[in-house]
């Protein structure tokens, strides 16, 4: 039995791109439909309550667009809204996050120390820290909130002398000495990731996030026989405001055919 609908995957702006390409590349029949959140990134610097009115309208028009599945791929909505959007998207369709999944591997391997470099949002909640010691309550976890990154990379700094300035700043601080591992504990770090790993000198292990989560993601389609059989699987891209980077990463990524649409969300709570 197949299921053909899409599967909706949804950030503030470029970082779940990372995640919707490892989709495309793992489960090559899968159709997506993507939003990004630009109007209001980042997220990392809003209130929780301010990013569950966002994530909340975003789920709905996903539920609307009929997607079988849901991928927050956003650690900031993960850490402060996963609650809110499983109660919106109802029991029919499956929510994957970008958290659980990455702290439940990694709680299971040889490791001491661990590093999360994330937003605000998402440190401020412990959200890491908590779920990875749910398993492991042997395994440090050291979580240090790195604000820049996001706008460095959604303004098109990534290998560049700004970008590596400020990771020097923030890798080189005492709380993440020792660290055996890093987490990169927002969706759009690892569009940093060569750069993170030079700046470590390739002495700490940097865990493949979207990887992991895709990996996830696949297995609990399939234990729930939702797995597509699409012969031409169709992606879809919305956003809440056009972006010049968007627009530049997305084409890298899924090629030069696909269309941006801009997707007004304010009432859509009210129309489900």
């Amino acid at each position: 039995m197949y299921d053909n609908r899409p599967i909706g995957v949804f950030d503030s702006g470029v970082g779940g791109l990372n995640f919707a390409k490892e989709i495309k590349r793992l489960l090559p029949q899968e159709s997506l439909i993507y939003f990004g959140d630009t109007k209001h990134l980042p997220y990392g610097e809003k209130s929780p309550n301010t990013i569950k009115n966002y994530v909340k309208r975003i789920t709905a028009f996903l539920k609307k667009e009929n997607c079988k599945a849901i991928l927050i791929a956003c650690n900031s909505a993960t850490a402060n809204a996963l609650d809110e959007i499983k109660e919106v998207a109802g029991d029919d369709i499956l929510v994957v996050d970008v958290i659980n999944p990455v702290a439940e591997k990694v709680a299971f391997e040889l490791r001491s120390k661990i590093g999360v470099i994330a937003t605000k949002a998402t440190v401020g909640s412990n959200f890491y820290k908590k779920s990875i010691r749910k398993y492991n309550k042997h395994i440090q976890v050291v979580e240090f909130a790195t604000p820049l990154l996001v706008p460095v990379i959604e303004e098109g700094f990534c290998n560049t002398p700004i970008s590596r300035s400020i990771l020097e700043a923030y890798l080189k601080n005492k709380k993440l000495e020792g660290i055996d591992s890093l987490i990169l504990g927002c969706t759009h770090y690892p569009l940093l990731e060569k750069e993170i790993e030079q700046v470590f000198e390739g002495k700490v292990q940097i865990i493949d996030s979207p990887l992991i989560v895709v990996n996830y993601l696949y297995h609990q389609l399939q234990q729930r026989q939702l797995l597509a059989q699409n012969e031409a699987p169709t992606y879809a891209f919305y956003l809440s405001d056009y972006t010049e980077n968007f627009n530049r990463i997305s084409k890298r990524f899924f090629g030069n055919k696909i269309a941006l649409i801009e997707k007004n969300l304010d009432n859509i709570l009210e129309a489900l």
